[in-house]
Order: C-alpha cells, then structure tokens, then sequence
C-alpha cells in the first residue's frame, strides 16, 4: 500500500485524488488523516524537502535538448514531478523564462478556441485516428483517445499506420487489457479502420451490415476529440522530430528513399515509442482545468476514467466474449521488426561486427 502512496503521489495526484484512486481502484479504504500521516512517515511533502532549483534547472536544461523543447510550465512541471523532482508550478514557469524566453513567447500565440464537446461516460466512444505528420520520414503513430475522459487508450508509432491488421491489434490489445470493448468507436473511412470496425460489430453480436449502434464513420476533421490530441502531441514531441529530421533531410543525410526511411526506423523508433509512452503517461495524469463547457469534467483523464462517481457518470464498457476476442487476435499482427526485415538484419550484423551499441543521443 506505501508503494501505491507513494506512486500517486509522485505522479502528482493531491491527497483527494489519492485516497478516491485507493479506495475505487484498489478497494483500499483509509481516513485522509491516515493518508497523511503515512505520507508524512515517508517524508513525501509538497512544500517541504524541496528539490534546489540548481536540480530543478538541470532537469529542464535536459528536457530542452529534446522535444522537452516544446512543452509548456505546466506539462514541464508534471514532467518533473514524474522524475522524482519535487517543486512548485512557479519556480517551473521563472526557469523556463529564464533558460527558453523564444519558446515561452512562441507558445503564447498559439492559444486555440476550443470547441464544445460532450460524452456520456468513460468508454461510450473510443476516437481512433492516425497521425501522418512523421510518415514522409518513415514514422507512423496511431492514437485512441476516450471520449469522455480524454485519456489515451493507445498511442503506436511504427513503420505503418496503413495496415488494417496493425491497427486491429492495437484495438484487440486495448479491449483485452480494459477487460471489455467501447459502446463505439470513432472511425474514418480508411481501409486501415475496417478490421477495427468488423471486430466491434463482432464483439457487439451485430451482424447488421451498417452497425451504426457500436461503430461511427465519417471524416477525420469531424473526430474531435482525437484530432484536438494531435495538437497536443505536436507542440509537447512531434514538432521536435519533425524540425529533426528536416535539418537531416537540409544537411543532405536524408533523401526520402526507401534505405534513408529503414535507416530512421531503425535508430529512432523505439526513442520516439519511449518519448510517447512518457507522452501518455503525463498526459493521462495531468489535471483538466475547468472549461466553459458546464457539461465537461475537469480532473485527471486517469481519474475520470476509473472513478466514476465523483462525475456523476457511468462506464460504458462492454464486456467481451474471451474466445472472441481470441478469435479476433489470430486475424491481428502486432509489432515485430522496426524496419525491414531485411534492413534489420543487415544493420544489426555491421553492428555486431563493428562493436556499435545503439545511441541513446539523438
């Protein structure tokens, strides 16, 4: 139980959001003067003990010579709590001033009008959608996001986002780890979503060719909530490996070719994988501000997604057949080799033959 104190605690949840996860999510039931005593026992303060601001610098230094470039006080902030570093929004926001005053000026003329937006609960609909701006240089991501919670169900990079079988198992790995489906899902019209779609009829027992009960189509400017996300992940990551890759493609180490994009695959995708699942990670824990949509909670995405009744709202999670979901699996490929099989192969060889190790430097 100390173990999960301390995880919440340092992913940032308040006291509050820590004694609802333990009781909902755990069934762990303790007073909040219990709470705060263990968490005093083990010296987790959140105005003491700080972290020195020499630390806290060199944390954000580190962050600012990767995509950590892009991103704001508050998504820095949380970053450094994740990382063990303990300290306030404030002294966050001062240091990146001091050490990146283009990027803070830069970001605050991009604020967007957001549009209104209303779910009826965790799971009613699941936005599946693919993110092409990394494809020129052989990176595909593919995202699903839920409706209500705005938490990232998935988030893949890998050499396609094209294949309807990838983006099945993606789908089938997701509803086996929740234990159950979406009442529906978001869709575009690509062939890379008609597996997708087959497999949430399937688990649905609609055999109604159209299925408009479980599954939605229709084009990707009109799926909101995912395509609002790929804003987000382009200001925190994206635009970092984007500006990368074309200061390769300027300094003439990239030309576009089928060999120059294995080769990007090769070396970066695993790095851009990890930066991503760190993405989600921030992201699913970080607080919602209120909006001035009275119909949308505020709060953690992880949160709002397991504790429903601090909401007023209810899952939709459907469960699923076990031997269906099986069945579904074996039409499914999942992940195997970053590139080329072939290109693999061969650059794994001259590595072992040269006595290369994989750069963790960008």
């Amino acid at each position: 139980m100390d173990t999960m104190i301390e995880d919440y605690f340092r992913r940032g949840f308040t006291n509050k959001d820590n004694f609802v996860v333990l009781e909902e999510s755990h069934n762990i039931k303790l007073s909040l003067r219990t709470l705060k005593r263990k968490l005093q026992k083990n010296k987790l303060w959140r105005r003491k003990n700080k972290t020195d601001a020499a630390e806290v610098a060199a944390f954000i230094e580190q962050q600012l010579q990767t995509s950590g470039k892009q991103h704001g006080y508050r998504w820095m902030h949380q970053k450094c709590w994740m990382s063990g570093i303990i300290t306030d929004r404030e002294t966050v926001r001062q240091l990146l001033r001091l050490m990146d005053g283009n990027g803070v000026d830069l970001r605050a003329r991009n604020r967007l009008r957001r549009r209104m937006y209303v779910s009826r609960g965790p799971n009613y609909v699941w936005h599946i959608d693919g993110y092409d701006k990394l494809k020129p240089y052989g990176i595909c991501i593919s995202g699903c996001i839920d409706g209500f919670s705005t938490k990232m169900i998935w988030l893949e990079a890998y050499k396609t986002n094209n294949d309807p079988h990838i983006i099945a198992g993606y789908f089938i790995d997701s509803v086996t780890e929740n234990n159950g489906c979406p009442q529906r899902v978001r869709l575009d019209h690509g062939t890379e979503n008609t597996h997708v779609a087959q497999m949430q009829k399937f688990l649905h027992n609609i055999e109604d060719e159209n299925g408009m009960e479980c599954v939605t189509l229709g084009p990707s400017t009109g799926n909101q909530r995912i395509e609002r996300w790929w804003g987000t992940l382009r200001s925190e990551c994206a635009q970092f490996w984007m500006d990368h890759f074309d200061q390769m493609k300027a300094d003439g180490y990239f030309i576009g070719s089928f060999l120059d994009k294995s080769l990007i695959q090769f070396f970066f995708q695993n790095t851009i994988q990890e930066e991503l699942d760190h993405i989600v990670a921030v992201w699913n824990d970080h607080r919602i501000r209120t909006s001035n949509n009275p119909r949308t909670p505020n709060g953690r995405p992880s949160i709002m997604y397991a504790v429903l009744d601090l909401y007023g709202a209810q899952s939709f999670l459907q469960p699923a057949d076990q031997m269906k979901v099986e069945t579904c699996r074996e039409h499914c490929c999942f992940k195997d080799y970053p590139c080329d099989e072939d290109v693999f192969h061969l650059c794994t060889e001259l590595m072992s033959e040269h006595s290369l190790a994989m750069s963790e430097d960008v």
